[in-house]
């Protein structure tokens, strides 16, 4: 089936700005709280599309959709119909707002202002999976804590590492988060002591969602994983570094992670993102034959993090790439089901933190900072080693076309002191 939606010669009736996230080759999926009940959505500009009016309209129709699919507090249901038909429902709902399209007129029905919308967690997310595919983040940690001359473990060129994290605490954009409360042994001369995290920080990483579940057994190869990816998101995955130092020998992160992750409230297609395609890294030593993936299954897509303090004093903290990536998506799915573990439609599986060559392309306060040993200059003239109470980390990610972009919305959350305990 074409990809029509993504024709970059298409414009709509609704205008968008060169630099929105949201041009009609974009149309991401996403959910949104509208005439009192939860709806899928899509955007363009800074307008929500409500699905189900456009339905209800008679311009979104297929033998398997039913206004049903399309009234849930999340898109599983919607992913669950299989891409033959969400492919098919995003051309047709770009055909809706094309310019001259017969529901211009309509328009009123069926969109809403994005400012004026209440935008829901996107995705029921089942099980998460954390990867750790930045061979640069791998190499910065492993200097900063072991061995500068052997940074990488013996395994990570071999496999994508990855740990399993807490669904529950995955939100959306927007959600403020209470800084966690943990044990931490900052003199190793002396027993642990416990209080609020003191090194507080961020990772930008990229997270994928799958759209079609597997059995429990089964196998998924490199060549088939895309088959099972319905879209992508960004991602936040907080971490607490000084309980994370403690804690994670000898199983890796536990309560240093599962306090909070941050996603964007919608889910852009890997369909949408086709134009953004490029070339893997060079793998060396070849990795085995189920990890052997072909074709352009890295995405160039261009991510920031940006810091805004509580008196307004502001930071931009890295620019890096997805691109960078050493294991892809499909590899780390591929390694993933290759013991037979299944899948279930709205699992999650997060990149890694994502970081490029240098200092600039850092994606975590632990690399920008070196350990706090580098601190970050704010606007106003103070400093940043962590993230303190009051500050607003924001994500964004695009990949850019000729002429537009195709970008994630906001990944924006606010850190709060921590809740006491009820005692």
């Amino acid at each position: 089936m074409s990809i029509r939606a993504n024709d970059p010669k298409r414009t709509s009736f609704i205008t968008t700005d060169a630099e929105s996230d949201f041009p009609i080759q974009n149309l991401p999926f996403g959910v949104a709280e509208i005439e009192g009940e939860h709806r899928v959505v899509s955007a363009i500009g800074d307008r929500v599309i409500d699905l189900v009016a456009l339905s209800e309209m008679g311009a979104l129709k297929h033998d398997q959709l039913t206004t049903d699919h399309l009234r849930q507090p999340s898109i599983n249901a919607f992913m669950a119909l299989g891409k033959a038909v969400t492919r098919d429902i995003r051309n047709q709902l770009s055909d809706a707002l094309l310019e001259g399209s017969d529901y211009a007129d309509q328009a009123d029905h069926f969109l809403h202002n994005m400012a004026d919308t209440k935008l829901k967690m996107p995705v029921d997310v089942g099980d998460y999976t954390d990867f750790y595919s930045s061979i640069e983040h791998a190499t910065n940690v492993g200097t900063m804590f072991r061995d500068p001359d052997n940074a990488l473990l013996p395994n990570w060129r071999h496999l994508p590492v990855g740990y399993h994290g807490r669904a529950s605490s995955i939100v959306v954009s927007g959600t403020p988060i209470h800084r966690p409360v943990g044990q931490t042994k900052p003199d190793p001369e002396k027993p642990p002591v416990f209080g609020p995290c003191k090194l507080l920080d961020f990772e930008l990483e990229m997270a994928f969602v799958v759209g079609r579940k597997t059995e429990l057994g089964q196998r998924i190869s490199t060549k088939k994983a895309e088959d099972y990816i319905f879209g992508l998101t960004l991602f936040n995955d907080w971490s607490a570094r000084d309980i994370q130092k403690w804690e994670y020998v000898p199983l890796g992160p536990f309560l240093a992670k599962s306090f909070a992750s941050t996603i964007t409230p919608w889910i852009v297609t890997l369909d949408a993102l086709k134009p953004f395609r490029t070339d893997s890294p060079r793998q060396e030593p070849r990795v085995l034959p189920y990890l052997r993936s072909e074709g352009r299954k890295n995405f160039d897509l261009q991510l920031s993090a940006h810091l805004e303090a509580e008196n307004g004093a502001t930071a931009d903290l890295c620019h890096t790439n997805f691109k960078y990536m050493y294991w892809n998506m499909s590899q780390q799915l591929a390694h993933h089901s290759v013991n037979g573990c299944n899948f279930n439609v709205g699992d999650m599986c997060a990149s890694g933190t994502i970081s490029g060559k240098d200092r600039s392309a850092f994606g975590s306060m632990l690399e920008i900072s070196w350990k706090g040993t580098k601190p970050v200059n704010l606007s106003d003239g103070s400093e940043r080693k962590f993230l303190a109470d009051g500050d607003t980390l924001q994500l964004r990610g695009f990949g850019q076309g000729d002429g537009y972009r195709i970008g994630f919305g906001p990944c924006d959350g606010k850190v709060l002191p921590a809740i006491e305990f009820d005692s």
